[in-house]
């Protein structure tokens, strides 16, 4: 029987290749780690260093800050630790305090004494702190511009007092907190003005808690305007000749936009449509009160829209039927209309309804009409094939 001696080097190789395999796999970690590094935590000149190791630590992408605000990384006095410490205890785990940093690199800069005041008042309108900090991942800017609190509270508590719902509130304080900056005295002037007017134009009082509560929801930038911008644009409508009726249906179709408007443009819009569409003062108010665009938008606006109808045959007999069709882009228009010729439906002639609504609105007629489109025709006199 043939001896085989043993392969030592073949036996041995393992033990010999571990560790090197081992130095390898070291160096590669450590220059991927150096790689990676150097591209997030490299302090560049000005920067703060403190600052910059900090945020590395909560895995923060420092690249995204050198982006969009470059300049907090060279403040002397940061609080990055006192920060997403706070927000760890509201719930927040790693990822979101480095999600919220990036987006929002100011937040490093608010002191923990003015971060748990906004933790406080924004909690007062929340269910709870993991509602709080999805908030602040939604929008941190809001939550992060800190000045004055004494007015955020009061006007935390006016609007409070006033019926307004918690989701309301906070709805607000995320989307448009400036109204939050103001003395709650010049808000309560506003609503007051508001409402005055609501009454005046025939609106009921039992009624006046539940317009108004829309109007806030639905623009809370109405806010900002002054009362005496308010004045003068109901000054418009009267000078115009609508009733009160009219202008009050206006102000709720427009939900409040209307103050944002100026007199001068919405004149402009006026006569650019008596023009085109070449209609008595009378049957202009109609226009208006069944679309509201053609006061809303800009002659220019409308005038691309118009053209974009009349580009793929639309007339404008059919545009004065449904003016409404004027509130949608000259893209959306022209995407509906090639999905209905797709089909083998016509607008020429026809009303321009089908154009109308949201996606989902138009998806549903869209798909009725495909639908009857491919229905069989039914014969009476046809015979039937019945089997024996």
């Amino acid at each position: 029987m043939t001896h085989v001696a043993p392969n030592l080097f073949m036996r041995s190789q393992p033990r010999l290749l571990l560790p090197a395999l081992s130095a390898l796999w070291n160096q590669r970690q450590n220059r991927n780690f150096l790689l990676h590094f150097r591209y997030t935590s490299d302090v560049a000149a000005g920067e703060n260093k403190a600052t910059v190791q900090s945020l590395y630590e909560l895995s923060v992408d420092i690249r995204k800050i050198r982006r969009l605000k470059p300049w907090v990384l060279s403040k002397e006095v940061t609080h990055v630790k006192e920060t997403a410490k706070i927000l760890q205890e509201m719930g927040a785990d790693k990822s979101s305090v480095a999600y919220i940093f990036e987006r929002c690199p100011e937040a490093i800069l608010c002191s923990p004494t003015d971060i748990h005041y906004q933790r406080e008042l924004w909690l007062s309108v929340c269910q709870n702190e993991k509602q709080l900090v999805e908030l602040i991942k939604r929008f941190p800017d809001s939550f992060f511009t800190v000045k004055n609190y004494e007015n955020q509270k009061a006007n935390v508590r006016f609007f409070k007092d006033l019926g307004l719902k918690n989701a309301v509130i906070s709805r607000l304080l995320t989307s448009a907190s400036n109204i939050f900056y103001n003395p709650v005295a010049k808000n309560k002037h506003m609503i007051e003005t508001l409402q005055s007017n609501y009454i005046r134009l025939g609106g009921s009082q039992e009624n006046m808690k539940n317009w108004m509560m829309k109007l806030l929801s639905q623009n809370p930038f109405i806010l900002l305007n002054s009362s005496a911008a308010v004045e003068e644009n109901l000054g418009f409508f009267q000078k115009n000749k609508f009733t009160d009726f009219e202008v009050l249906s206006l102000l709720s179709k427009l939900k409040g936009f209307v103050f944002q408007l100026n007199p001068s443009s919405m004149q402009n819009s006026l006569l650019f449509s008596k023009n085109i569409f070449k209609c008595s003062d009378q049957e202009l108010k109609e226009l208006i009160i069944k679309c509201p665009a053609l006061l809303y938008y800009s002659v220019p606006v409308l005038e691309e829209r118009l053209e974009g109808l009349l580009k793929v045959g639309i007339s404008v007999d059919q545009i004065k039927q449904t003016p409404a069709v004027l509130e949608l882009s000259a893209e959306i228009v022209q995407y509906r209309i090639k999905k209905l010729d797709a089909i083998g439906y016509s607008l020429k002639g026809r009303t321009l309804e089908y154009l109308n609504g949201t996606k989902k609105d138009f998806e549903v007629t869209y798909g009725k009409i495909q639908e009857k489109k491919e229905r069989p025709i039914f014969n009476p006199v046809a015979p039937l094939n019945i089997e024996d």
